[in-house]
């Protein structure tokens, strides 16, 4: 007798602590949770917050959802404008509404962002990316991503999901896309280097112009000083004729020149200065 009596309270107590322990449950850091209940089910007006609460066992279970935010990528190829398809790879930063978590639980669920968000950014990527050429990708990246992101916060706030950040990570563009790019890449070098060749043609010109109107103007110049004053070419023979006289001196070999070889002759100068 007293055994079963031992047996019994040690029943009760395990069935006891079963039944505290499935009355516990935890709402961890970052999270938000809301009671399902089996005869009325989600309790959309009592949203736990961090720390400990009760439930009925068997009765009620805590549906949990993470309102940290995280990152959540997709890649999704969308026609643009001028009839070019592009693979976009955008990246979006979401988390729930924490004032809305009953909401989602009721109408959506759990797994929301697996629900709602490739929806959401394929049809956004489309219809922005239709309103734009394939090189507004290149040269108006910012404006692009700022449409992507105003249209896709707006279609997110419909399903009670906030979006921290929306960025476009990555762009392929078709090969024929590329490689127009490319030509056209080419042909601006090219035209750049026949302009700077034609410059360059355009500078030697007017060297060459002004060299030769130097040449010319210290011709004219020479000439008149020669009229004025014979004297100067008498001086130019004889400094030419000093060099002549130091390079044969230098020479091994023994040369004997007169003076109008040496161009000495100053004599010369003056009978054809007459």
């Amino acid at each position: 007798m007293a055994t079963q009596k031992l047996l019994y309270a040690g029943l009760g107590a395990l069935t006891a602590g079963y039944g505290v322990m499935n009355s516990i449950y935890t709402v961890d850091g970052g999270h938000r949770a809301v009671l399902f209940s089996r005869l009325g089910g989600v309790k959309t007006d009592d949203i736990k917050t961090e720390g400990m609460h009760l439930k009925v066992p068997w009765l009620q279970w805590p549906l949990i959802f993470d309102i940290r935010s995280q990152a959540y990528k997709v890649v999704s190829p969308s026609g643009t404008a001028d009839l070019q398809m592009v693979d976009i790879g955008l990246r979006v930063l979401y988390r729930p509404d924490p004032s809305q978590i009953g909401i989602i639980a009721q109408t959506i669920g759990e797994d929301f962002s697996d629900k709602v968000l490739p929806s959401i950014i394929h049809d956004t990527l489309k219809s922005v990316m239709a309103q734009y050429n394939a090189s507004s990708l290149l040269t108006k990246r910012n404006e692009v991503s700022a449409a992507i992101r105003n249209d896709l916060e707006q279609r997110a706030r419909d399903f009670n999901i906030i979006l921290d950040d929306v960025a476009i990570t990555d762009t392929q563009f078709s090969p024929l896309f590329t490689q127009s790019i490319e030509n056209k890449q080419i042909a601006q070098q090219q035209a750049f280097q026949a302009k700077f060749i034609v410059q360059q043609a355009l500078e030697e010109k007017k060297q060459k112009i002004v060299s030769a109107e130097g040449e010319a103007q210290s011709a004219t110049l020479i000439g008149e000083a020669l009229k004025k004053n014979p004297a100067y070419l008498k001086l130019q023979r004889i400094e030419y004729g000093k060099k002549v006289s130091r390079v044969i001196a230098q020479s091994p070999n023994k040369v004997m020149m007169n003076t109008e070889n040496l161009l000495l002759d100053v004599k010369g100068v003056d009978t054809m200065m007459k």
